[in-house]
């Protein structure tokens, strides 16, 4: 299974994140239009070719976006199932979510909504773990963010060595949700999360995504954050060719304006490896949306994604 490659992914993406408020111009994307047609042209088995005309093309980036930093060639849906990506099994198909540390009471609802959703989005079953409470964090894996005075953060390195071991033998995957701040290294200044790949174990932080006047927007970021990373975690890279919830992520910008749903070739590429039904799937996730105040536009692009899903058939 190609881990160290997703992985570095992975961590480049907090790294840029740690320097872009510094980094005052960046380079043009190079990467070749060429590619990213061959990407898109890509002929889809049934029913995602069906799901094309819904998807947006990406989005020419800007100065200081992640495609105008790190040009990538993206992967097409047969190069993906030619590398040998981590697969869900009869023995293997379980998502354990746990929280980490302390959570306000909104971190709290927001990480047990983003459990629930992982089972939808995936189409596999989400078990919770018992909680690795603030009190048996030892000192050392805490510090004070020495650029920010005052500013307790939690060591990533520490929180995945212990969600090693607390890996149930059927688990696909074990998700850590924290409102505490994170950092992988103390050269950083923070990241939003850090996985192990190979180890199919992963942190992520709700910390910052509660910026002031934007606290509605909690949830849709964690739920971004948490499906773009467990689709790494299923060997899926980034996607340059869609506008899609795989794209790379420079800023919190960018965040906000990628969309929840992957594209037809990244959706292609994650019920390979979990299995899952694509109708079934846009029906349970419409059902947890209809009980929440969706994104804008999400309804009507997953109700029109279950028609061609279904004509397709």
């Amino acid at each position: 299974m190609r881990t160290g490659r997703i992985q570095g992914v992975f961590l480049a993406v907090a790294a840029v994140l740690l320097v872009s408020g510094a980094v005052k111009v960046l380079l043009l994307p190079t990467h070749p239009v060429s590619r990213v047609a061959q990407l898109r042209d890509e002929p889809l088995p049934s029913p995602f070719e069906a799901l094309k005309p819904l998807h947006r093309p990406k989005t020419p980036p800007v100065a200081n976006d992640w495609l105008a930093s790190y040009p990538e060639r993206g992967e097409t849906l047969a190069e993906y199932l030619a590398s040998d990506p981590v697969r869900a099994s009869s023995q293997r198909r379980i998502l354990y979510v746990l929280h980490v540390g302390t959570l306000t009471d909104r971190q709290r609802e927001t990480a047990e909504q983003t459990a629930d959703y992982l089972g939808r989005f995936f189409g596999l079953p989400v078990q919770l773990l018992p909680p690795l409470e603030a009190s048996a964090i030892p000192a050392e894996a805490r510090r004070i963010n020495p650029r920010s005075p005052d500013h307790p953060q939690l060591f990533t390195g520490w929180v995945l060595a212990q969600l090693v071991p607390l890996r149930p033998p059927d688990a696909l995957a074990v998700l850590a949700l924290t409102g505490e701040d994170l950092f992988p290294d103390p050269s950083w200044n923070f990241v939003f999360g850090q996985a192990a790949p190979d180890q199919g174990v992963g942190v992520w932080s709700l910390h910052r995504f509660s910026t002031p006047g934007q606290e509605e927007r909690l949830l849709a970021r964690t739920l971004k954050l948490a499906a773009h990373e467990l689709g790494h975690l299923l060997s899926v890279t980034h996607c340059p060719a869609y506008e899609c919830v795989m794209n790379g992520s420079n800023h919190l910008e960018e965040t906000d304006s990628r969309p929840l749903e992957p594209c037809p070739s990244c959706l292609a590429k994650l019920l390979a490896s979990t299995g899952a039904d694509p109708l079934h799937r846009y029906d349970s996730l419409l059902e947890f949306w209809s009980a929440r105040q969706p994104p804008s536009g999400l309804t009507s692009h997953l109700t029109a994604a279950r028609a061609a899903v279904l004509e397709a058939r």
